[in-house]
């Protein structure tokens, strides 16, 4: 059973280089949620790969950092005891608003897993990872069958399961699986009626703060020695690794794809500023990249959003 297809053809494009295509379901958001939920049962969650970044390809320099411009985070309007309820007690580097990402892969059938924050916006309905997480780069596809579990814990889901309603990605991703542009927004169905940045909150999203930055890095490594069953972290200062892209030191593997680089990362509230996203890493398993946030995903994001309901 497909929950989530992208079968409208071609996709939709906008002048400033995003695309999207359709992925939603025809019987309404609260049929769409539940089949997500049903789609997504504990054997399949539990069998689901990490999902890794294609070759991509370099042919950039770094850009002259622009006009820096920042959008801020928004706490829950919900009031919600459900992780509570459920015996899941916070972590300090546990953020509700960052949760595992789960997909098929039509090119090969198999199921996925990556992982993605909730950004606040206008209509509280973005969760941003990384490209490859919603479209497979050059000679790929769109993902089918996307959900967004926040705070994913042991099988647990305190708030939920979304269904995505449309994903977005860059055209330089789509077509040349540039690592530049390995950035993702979906737009997510409402779950109860409700919007999921007004459940969980949202964070803020920033672009050209410059390649020197400190972050937390939030997402859920499913690659050996990991399990993909908990929320981890890395902390430290980004550099320019190479191309238009930031480097960290992190150990996180496959699975953490699409996880959220936050500035400002409040561990009591649960919310940053996203300023990056796990990418790809080269040799060195102790460091990882990920795209410099810069016009890009300004312009990504004013796209999802114009496309949301």
């Amino acid at each position: 059973m497909l929950v989530s297809s992208a079968f409208v053809s071609p996709a939709q494009a906008a002048p400033n280089g995003s695309v999207a295509s359709i992925a939603r379901t025809t019987s309404g958001d609260v049929q769409s949620a539940a089949a997500a939920a049903d789609y997504w049962t504990p054997e399949r969650m539990k069998a689901a790969i990490p999902a890794q970044a294609p070759a991509t390809v370099q042919v950039s320099k770094p850009r002259q950092q622009g006009k820096a411009g920042s959008i801020d985070g928004v706490a829950p309007s919900v009031k919600s005891d459900v992780g509570q309820a459920q015996g899941i007690g916070i972590q300090l580097n546990e953020a509700q608003t960052v949760g595992k990402v789960f997909f098929t892969d039509p090119a090969s059938g198999l199921n996925y897993v990556c992982s993605g924050a909730v950004v606040n916006s206008g209509k509280k309905k973005l969760v941003s990872t990384a490209g490859h997480c919603v479209h497979g780069g050059a000679g790929g596809q769109w993902m089918q069958n996307w959900a967004f579990v926040p705070r994913y814990r042991d099988g647990a889901r305190p708030y939920g399961t979304w269904a995505a309603y449309q994903l977005a990605a860059r055209t330089a991703w789509t077509s040349s699986s540039s690592g530049d542009e390995d950035m993702g927004m979906v737009i997510m169905q409402t779950l109860g009626g409700n919007s999921i940045a007004n459940v969980v909150g949202g964070n803020g999203l920033r672009w050209n703060w410059g390649y020197s930055v400190a972050v937390t890095i939030l997402g859920y490594p499913a690659g050996p020695p990991f399990t993909g069953e908990l929320q981890y972290f890395c902390q430290g200062t980004t550099w320019n690794g190479h191309a238009q892209q930031v480097r960290a030191n992190c150990n996180m593997t496959g699975g953490s794809s699409g996880g959220p680089w936050l500035q400002e990362y409040n561990d009591q509230t649960g919310l940053g500023y996203v300023n990056s996203v796990v990418s790809h890493r080269h040799t060195d398993p102790n460091t990882m990249d990920g795209p410099y946030f810069d016009n890009d995903i300004k312009s990504l994001y004013d796209f999802a959003e114009s496309l949301s309901p």
